[in-house]
Protein backbone atom coordinates (compact mmCIF):
# COMPACT_ATOMS: atom_id res chain seq x y z
CA UNK A 1 0.00 0.00 0.00
CA UNK A 2 0.87 3.04 -0.68
CA UNK A 3 0.83 5.65 2.51
CA UNK A 4 1.20 9.62 2.28
CA UNK A 5 1.70 11.08 5.73
CA UNK A 6 1.64 14.94 6.08
CA UNK A 7 2.77 16.73 8.62
CA UNK A 8 3.59 20.52 7.43
CA UNK A 9 5.92 21.20 10.52
CA UNK A 10 7.60 18.00 11.44
CA UNK A 11 10.96 19.30 11.38
CA UNK A 12 13.38 17.17 13.43
CA UNK A 13 13.63 17.99 16.94
CA UNK A 14 15.48 20.51 18.13
CA UNK A 15 15.17 24.67 18.65
CA UNK A 16 11.23 24.07 17.60
CA UNK A 17 8.44 24.00 19.69
CA UNK A 18 8.09 20.51 21.76
CA UNK A 19 4.57 20.05 20.41
CA UNK A 20 6.35 20.18 16.92
CA UNK A 21 8.57 17.87 18.05
CA UNK A 22 6.73 15.27 19.55
CA UNK A 23 4.67 15.29 16.05
CA UNK A 24 7.77 14.48 14.47
CA UNK A 25 8.91 11.88 16.77
CA UNK A 26 4.81 10.11 16.08
CA UNK A 27 5.24 10.52 12.40
CA UNK A 28 8.64 9.24 12.05
CA UNK A 29 8.01 5.98 14.27
CA UNK A 30 4.76 5.28 12.40
CA UNK A 31 6.80 5.88 8.94
CA UNK A 32 9.90 3.10 9.90
CA UNK A 33 7.14 0.67 11.12
CA UNK A 34 4.86 0.54 7.89
CA UNK A 35 7.95 0.38 5.90
CA UNK A 36 9.05 -2.70 8.07
CA UNK A 37 5.57 -4.02 7.03
CA UNK A 38 6.67 -4.08 3.48
CA UNK A 39 4.22 -0.53 2.65
CA UNK A 40 5.76 2.21 0.26
CA UNK A 41 5.93 5.11 2.75
CA UNK A 42 6.53 8.73 2.24
CA UNK A 43 6.50 11.88 5.05
CA UNK A 44 5.87 14.69 3.42
CA UNK A 45 6.73 18.48 5.18
CA UNK A 46 7.49 21.64 4.15
CA UNK A 47 10.77 22.93 3.33
CA UNK A 48 11.45 24.98 6.27
CA UNK A 49 15.88 25.27 6.15
CA UNK A 50 17.64 25.76 2.96
CA UNK A 51 20.34 23.59 3.88
CA UNK A 52 18.40 20.74 4.11
CA UNK A 53 17.71 18.30 0.97
CA UNK A 54 14.48 18.51 -1.03
CA UNK A 55 14.13 14.94 -0.86
CA UNK A 56 16.09 12.33 1.33
CA UNK A 57 15.58 8.14 2.22
CA UNK A 58 15.42 7.36 6.20
CA UNK A 59 14.65 4.14 7.65
CA UNK A 60 12.41 2.99 5.05
CA UNK A 61 10.94 5.73 4.24
CA UNK A 62 11.28 8.34 2.31
CA UNK A 63 10.91 12.34 3.24
CA UNK A 64 9.49 14.69 0.89
CA UNK A 65 9.71 18.62 1.74
CA UNK A 66 7.97 21.02 -0.33
CA UNK A 67 9.64 24.30 -1.17
CA UNK A 68 5.82 26.15 0.26
CA UNK A 69 6.76 29.50 1.39
CA UNK A 70 10.20 30.72 2.88
CA UNK A 71 13.02 28.06 3.91
CA UNK A 72 12.39 29.32 7.75
CA UNK A 73 10.94 28.13 10.77
CA UNK A 74 7.69 30.12 10.82
CA UNK A 75 5.07 30.04 13.32
CA UNK A 76 1.54 27.98 13.24
CA UNK A 77 -0.63 31.08 12.64
CA UNK A 78 1.18 31.84 9.78
CA UNK A 79 1.57 28.24 8.48
CA UNK A 80 -2.61 28.46 8.16
CA UNK A 81 -1.91 30.76 4.99
CA UNK A 82 0.15 28.63 3.54
CA UNK A 83 -2.03 25.61 3.27
CA UNK A 84 -3.67 26.71 -0.11
CA UNK A 85 0.16 26.66 -1.61
CA UNK A 86 0.62 23.52 0.14
CA UNK A 87 -2.21 21.17 -1.22
CA UNK A 88 -1.91 22.18 -4.62
CA UNK A 89 1.96 21.02 -4.38
CA UNK A 90 0.82 18.06 -2.85
CA UNK A 91 -1.79 17.26 -5.49
CA UNK A 92 0.83 17.92 -8.64
CA UNK A 93 3.24 15.76 -6.56
CA UNK A 94 0.21 12.89 -6.10
CA UNK A 95 -0.11 13.63 -10.10
CA UNK A 96 2.87 11.98 -11.45
CA UNK A 97 4.35 8.37 -11.32
CA UNK A 98 3.64 8.07 -7.10
CA UNK A 99 0.33 8.32 -6.05
CA UNK A 100 -0.99 7.30 -2.34
CA UNK A 101 -3.65 5.00 -2.02
CA UNK A 102 -4.50 6.98 1.68
CA UNK A 103 -3.35 10.37 2.83
CA UNK A 104 -2.85 10.37 6.92
CA UNK A 105 -2.64 13.99 8.20
CA UNK A 106 -1.28 15.23 11.18
CA UNK A 107 -1.65 18.00 12.83
CA UNK A 108 -4.36 20.30 11.86
CA UNK A 109 -2.34 21.72 9.25
CA UNK A 110 -1.49 18.48 7.99
CA UNK A 111 -4.45 17.48 8.00
CA UNK A 112 -6.17 20.24 5.82
CA UNK A 113 -3.44 20.43 3.50
CA UNK A 114 -3.90 16.77 3.21
CA UNK A 115 -7.82 17.06 3.01
CA UNK A 116 -7.44 20.07 0.24
CA UNK A 117 -5.36 18.12 -2.00
CA UNK A 118 -7.78 14.93 -2.47
CA UNK A 119 -10.68 15.88 -2.18
CA UNK A 120 -11.49 15.65 -6.26
CA UNK A 121 -10.04 12.55 -5.93
CA UNK A 122 -10.96 9.29 -4.28
CA UNK A 123 -8.37 9.41 -2.19
CA UNK A 124 -9.14 8.82 1.34
CA UNK A 125 -7.99 10.77 4.24
CA UNK A 126 -7.17 9.79 7.78
CA UNK A 127 -6.28 12.28 10.17
CA UNK A 128 -4.87 12.82 13.60
CA UNK A 129 -5.15 16.25 15.22
CA UNK A 130 -2.50 15.34 18.09
CA UNK A 131 -4.23 17.78 20.13
CA UNK A 132 -7.89 19.63 19.50
CA UNK A 133 -7.97 23.91 19.83
CA UNK A 134 -11.46 23.56 21.30
CA UNK A 135 -10.21 21.09 24.41
CA UNK A 136 -7.14 23.14 24.81
CA UNK A 137 -8.72 26.67 24.64
CA UNK A 138 -11.78 24.60 27.38
CA UNK A 139 -8.86 23.74 29.44
CA UNK A 140 -6.20 26.46 30.03
CA UNK A 141 -8.42 29.61 28.89
CA UNK A 142 -6.37 32.58 28.91
CA UNK A 143 -3.13 31.09 28.62
CA UNK A 144 -3.92 28.93 25.44
CA UNK A 145 -1.36 29.59 22.43
CA UNK A 146 -3.20 28.61 19.37
CA UNK A 147 -4.43 31.13 16.61
CA UNK A 148 -8.07 31.86 17.03
CA UNK A 149 -8.96 30.60 13.18
CA UNK A 150 -7.83 27.04 15.05
CA UNK A 151 -10.90 25.77 16.18
CA UNK A 152 -13.70 26.53 13.41
CA UNK A 153 -10.95 25.22 10.76
CA UNK A 154 -10.60 21.78 13.37
CA UNK A 155 -14.06 21.78 13.07
CA UNK A 156 -14.19 22.00 9.40
CA UNK A 157 -11.38 19.19 8.75
CA UNK A 158 -13.51 16.92 10.27
CA UNK A 159 -16.31 17.39 7.88
CA UNK A 160 -13.62 16.19 5.27
CA UNK A 161 -11.78 13.31 6.51
CA UNK A 162 -12.68 9.86 5.78
CA UNK A 163 -11.45 8.40 9.47
CA UNK A 164 -10.13 10.88 12.53
CA UNK A 165 -7.68 8.91 15.18
CA UNK A 166 -8.05 9.86 18.14
CA UNK A 167 -5.50 9.13 21.05
CA UNK A 168 -7.43 8.89 24.25
CA UNK A 169 -10.83 8.27 25.26
CA UNK A 170 -11.40 12.49 25.92
CA UNK A 171 -10.40 13.25 22.04
CA UNK A 172 -12.99 10.79 21.35
CA UNK A 173 -15.57 12.20 23.10
CA UNK A 174 -14.50 15.43 21.81
CA UNK A 175 -14.55 14.61 18.49
CA UNK A 176 -17.90 13.43 18.78
CA UNK A 177 -19.10 16.78 20.39
CA UNK A 178 -17.70 18.47 17.45
CA UNK A 179 -19.89 16.48 15.06
CA UNK A 180 -17.80 13.55 13.83
CA UNK A 181 -20.22 10.49 14.10
CA UNK A 182 -18.86 8.15 16.25
CA UNK A 183 -18.20 5.53 13.83
CA UNK A 184 -15.81 7.72 11.87
CA UNK A 185 -13.40 7.66 15.03
CA UNK A 186 -11.21 5.32 16.21
CA UNK A 187 -8.71 5.30 19.11
CA UNK A 188 -5.14 4.77 18.34
CA UNK A 189 -2.58 5.52 21.26
CA UNK A 190 0.86 6.20 20.46
CA UNK A 191 3.52 3.91 20.96
CA UNK A 192 7.08 3.58 23.30
CA UNK A 193 10.61 2.48 22.15
CA UNK A 194 10.81 -0.17 24.49
CA UNK A 195 14.53 -0.70 23.17
CA UNK A 196 14.91 2.44 24.67
CA UNK A 197 13.09 3.05 26.97
CA UNK A 198 13.38 -0.25 29.82
CA UNK A 199 14.45 0.11 33.39
CA UNK A 200 17.64 -1.65 32.98
CA UNK A 201 20.42 0.78 32.04
CA UNK A 202 22.09 3.66 33.28
CA UNK A 203 20.18 6.68 35.60
CA UNK A 204 21.23 9.97 35.93
CA UNK A 205 23.02 11.03 38.97
CA UNK A 206 21.43 11.52 42.14
CA UNK A 207 21.57 11.95 45.87
CA UNK A 208 19.88 9.65 48.75
CA UNK A 209 16.98 12.19 48.50
CA UNK A 210 13.41 10.72 47.05
CA UNK A 211 13.26 11.81 43.68
CA UNK A 212 9.79 13.12 42.05
CA UNK A 213 10.06 14.14 38.24
CA UNK A 214 8.35 16.43 35.96
CA UNK A 215 8.97 16.19 32.20
CA UNK A 216 7.82 16.80 28.96
CA UNK A 217 7.65 20.67 28.88
CA UNK A 218 7.75 23.98 31.17
CA UNK A 219 5.47 26.71 30.10
CA UNK A 220 1.07 27.93 31.01
CA UNK A 221 -0.63 24.27 31.36
CA UNK A 222 1.98 21.77 32.84
CA UNK A 223 0.75 22.05 35.86
CA UNK A 224 4.27 22.33 37.60
CA UNK A 225 3.31 24.78 39.97
CA UNK A 226 0.91 22.35 41.16
CA UNK A 227 3.33 20.18 42.34
CA UNK A 228 5.28 22.83 43.93
CA UNK A 229 2.46 23.70 45.93
CA UNK A 230 1.90 20.00 46.92
CA UNK A 231 5.90 19.15 47.53
CA UNK A 232 5.16 20.90 51.28
CA UNK A 233 3.15 18.26 51.80
CA UNK A 234 5.82 15.70 50.54
CA UNK A 235 8.79 15.97 53.36
CA UNK A 236 11.93 15.44 52.42
CA UNK A 237 11.95 15.29 48.55
CA UNK A 238 13.80 16.36 45.60
CA UNK A 239 11.34 17.74 42.85
CA UNK A 240 13.21 17.55 39.26
CA UNK A 241 11.81 19.50 36.17
CA UNK A 242 13.23 18.72 32.96
CA UNK A 243 11.71 20.76 29.85
CA UNK A 244 11.42 24.39 28.32
CA UNK A 245 15.36 25.91 26.90
CA UNK A 246 18.45 24.39 27.91
CA UNK A 247 19.38 24.67 31.37
CA UNK A 248 22.37 27.41 30.34
CA UNK A 249 19.27 29.18 29.31
CA UNK A 250 16.61 29.28 32.34
CA UNK A 251 17.62 32.15 33.42
CA UNK A 252 16.29 34.22 31.24
CA UNK A 253 12.79 32.35 30.32
CA UNK A 254 9.76 33.61 32.16
CA UNK A 255 7.89 30.49 33.42
CA UNK A 256 11.20 29.19 34.87
CA UNK A 257 11.31 32.54 37.21
CA UNK A 258 8.03 32.37 38.03
CA UNK A 259 8.26 28.49 39.00
CA UNK A 260 11.33 29.67 41.07
CA UNK A 261 10.03 32.22 42.47
CA UNK A 262 6.68 30.29 43.79
CA UNK A 263 8.95 27.92 45.35
CA UNK A 264 10.77 30.17 47.39
CA UNK A 265 7.24 31.69 49.13
CA UNK A 266 6.09 28.14 49.34
CA UNK A 267 9.27 27.05 51.55
CA UNK A 268 10.64 25.10 49.44
CA UNK A 269 12.87 26.36 47.39
CA UNK A 270 15.68 24.07 47.83
CA UNK A 271 13.68 21.04 47.15
CA UNK A 272 12.96 22.30 43.38
CA UNK A 273 15.29 22.00 40.86
CA UNK A 274 14.69 22.99 37.14
CA UNK A 275 17.48 21.18 34.42
CA UNK A 276 16.12 22.69 31.02
CA UNK A 277 14.88 21.04 28.25
CA UNK A 278 16.70 17.32 27.89
CA UNK A 279 17.36 15.68 24.31
CA UNK A 280 14.67 12.76 24.33
CA UNK A 281 17.42 10.11 23.67
CA UNK A 282 18.47 11.13 27.37
CA UNK A 283 15.22 10.54 29.06
CA UNK A 284 15.84 7.16 29.91
CA UNK A 285 18.24 7.88 32.19
CA UNK A 286 16.24 10.61 34.13
CA UNK A 287 13.13 8.43 34.52
CA UNK A 288 15.53 5.80 35.97
CA UNK A 289 16.49 8.43 38.43
CA UNK A 290 13.18 8.70 39.73
CA UNK A 291 11.17 7.00 42.81
CA UNK A 292 8.39 8.92 40.91
CA UNK A 293 7.05 10.40 37.65
CA UNK A 294 4.16 13.37 38.49
CA UNK A 295 2.18 13.99 35.25
CA UNK A 296 0.04 17.27 36.21
CA UNK A 297 -0.69 19.13 33.20
CA UNK A 298 -4.37 20.34 32.46
CA UNK A 299 -4.70 19.05 29.00
CA UNK A 300 -2.64 15.74 27.32
CA UNK A 301 -4.16 14.24 24.51
CA UNK A 302 -1.48 11.39 24.62
CA UNK A 303 0.52 9.77 27.36
CA UNK A 304 3.90 9.80 25.96
CA UNK A 305 5.44 10.51 29.42
CA UNK A 306 3.88 8.10 31.31
CA UNK A 307 3.95 5.55 29.00
CA UNK A 308 7.80 6.21 28.71
CA UNK A 309 8.20 5.84 32.52
CA UNK A 310 6.69 3.05 33.16
CA UNK A 311 8.76 1.74 30.35
CA UNK A 312 11.32 2.45 32.63
CA UNK A 313 9.64 1.20 35.46
CA UNK A 314 8.77 3.88 37.23
CA UNK A 315 4.99 4.26 38.75
CA UNK A 316 3.50 7.28 38.10
CA UNK A 317 0.99 9.71 39.84
CA UNK A 318 -0.91 12.09 37.56
CA UNK A 319 -4.10 14.05 36.94
CA UNK A 320 -7.00 11.99 35.55
CA UNK A 321 -7.44 13.07 32.40
CA UNK A 322 -6.72 12.41 28.42
CA UNK A 323 -4.15 10.06 28.31
CA UNK A 324 -2.55 10.07 31.26
CA UNK A 325 -6.01 8.71 32.50
CA UNK A 326 -5.81 6.19 29.60
CA UNK A 327 -2.20 4.56 29.75
CA UNK A 328 -2.17 4.85 34.27
CA UNK A 329 -4.02 1.90 36.11
CA UNK A 330 -5.04 3.69 39.08
CA UNK A 331 -3.27 1.88 42.25
CA UNK A 332 -1.88 -0.80 39.60
CA UNK A 333 0.85 1.25 37.99
CA UNK A 334 0.36 4.18 39.84
CA UNK A 335 -2.38 6.65 40.89
CA UNK A 336 -4.66 9.49 39.32
CA UNK A 337 -5.81 12.30 40.65
CA UNK A 338 -8.47 15.03 40.48
CA UNK A 339 -6.78 17.74 38.01
CA UNK A 340 -6.16 20.53 39.95
CA UNK A 341 -6.37 19.08 43.74
CA UNK A 342 -2.94 19.67 44.87
CA UNK A 343 -3.64 18.67 48.46
CA UNK A 344 -4.57 15.19 47.21
CA UNK A 345 -1.39 15.25 44.71
CA UNK A 346 0.58 15.74 47.56
CA UNK A 347 -0.70 12.91 49.72
CA UNK A 348 -0.60 10.88 47.26
CA UNK A 349 2.99 11.44 46.74
CA UNK A 350 4.16 11.45 50.08
CA UNK A 351 2.73 7.45 50.57
CA UNK A 352 4.36 6.28 47.40
CA UNK A 353 7.60 7.58 48.72
CA UNK A 354 7.07 6.44 52.01
CA UNK A 355 6.10 2.68 50.68
CA UNK A 356 9.44 0.40 48.52
CA UNK A 357 6.97 -2.38 48.44
CA UNK A 358 4.00 -0.58 46.66
CA UNK A 359 6.36 1.63 44.11
CA UNK A 360 8.32 -1.81 43.03
CA UNK A 361 4.82 -3.61 42.62
CA UNK A 362 3.68 -0.44 40.62
CA UNK A 363 7.02 -0.46 38.25
CA UNK A 364 6.86 -4.10 37.76
CA UNK A 365 3.24 -3.90 36.60
CA UNK A 366 3.93 -0.96 34.26
CA UNK A 367 6.32 -2.46 32.88
CA UNK A 368 4.10 -5.43 32.02
CA UNK A 369 1.63 -2.85 30.88
CA UNK A 370 3.55 -0.80 27.95
CA UNK A 371 4.92 -3.73 26.78
CA UNK A 372 1.18 -5.75 26.30
CA UNK A 373 -0.50 -2.07 25.21
CA UNK A 374 1.65 0.46 23.97
CA UNK A 375 4.60 -0.65 21.68
CA UNK A 376 4.80 1.10 18.06
CA UNK A 377 4.41 -2.39 16.74
CA UNK A 378 0.74 -2.47 17.61
CA UNK A 379 0.26 1.28 16.83
CA UNK A 380 1.06 0.32 13.12
CA UNK A 381 -0.80 -2.16 13.35
CA UNK A 382 -3.95 -0.43 14.37
CA UNK A 383 -3.22 2.23 11.81
CA UNK A 384 -2.39 -0.45 8.65
CA UNK A 385 -5.67 -2.44 9.59
CA UNK A 386 -7.55 1.04 9.67
CA UNK A 387 -5.82 2.36 6.28
CA UNK A 388 -7.34 -1.02 4.79
CA UNK A 389 -11.04 -0.93 6.15
CA UNK A 390 -11.19 3.17 4.26
CA UNK A 391 -9.44 2.30 0.98
CA UNK A 392 -11.64 -0.78 0.83
CA UNK A 393 -14.83 1.93 1.23
CA UNK A 394 -13.09 4.00 -1.29
CA UNK A 395 -12.73 1.49 -3.68
CA UNK A 396 -15.66 2.18 -7.23
CA UNK A 397 -18.07 -0.71 -7.26
CA UNK A 398 -17.68 -2.55 -10.49
CA UNK A 399 -20.94 -3.43 -12.03
CA UNK A 400 -20.85 -6.56 -14.23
Amino acid sequence: MRVGLVCAHAGPPGPAPEQTAGTHQHVARIAAELAVRGHDVRVYQRLDDPDRLPAEQRDGYRVIRAPVGPPARTSTGELVALVPEFSRWLLDDWSGDWRPDVVHGHFWIGGLAAASAVRETAIPVVQTFHSLGAEQLRHLGDEYPGPEQRVPLERALTRAVDMAVAQCTDEVDELTRMGLRRAAVTMVPGGVDTERFHPDGEAAPRDRQARILSAGGLGPGHGQEDLILALRLVGDAELVIAGGPPEDSLAGDAEARRLRELADRSGVGDQVRLVGGVPHEQMPSWYRSADVVACTARYASAGRVPMEAMACGVPVVGYALGGIADTVVDEVTGHLVKPGDARDLGIRLRRLLSDDAERFAYGHAAVDRVRCSFTWDRTAGALERLYERVVERRRPVVVA
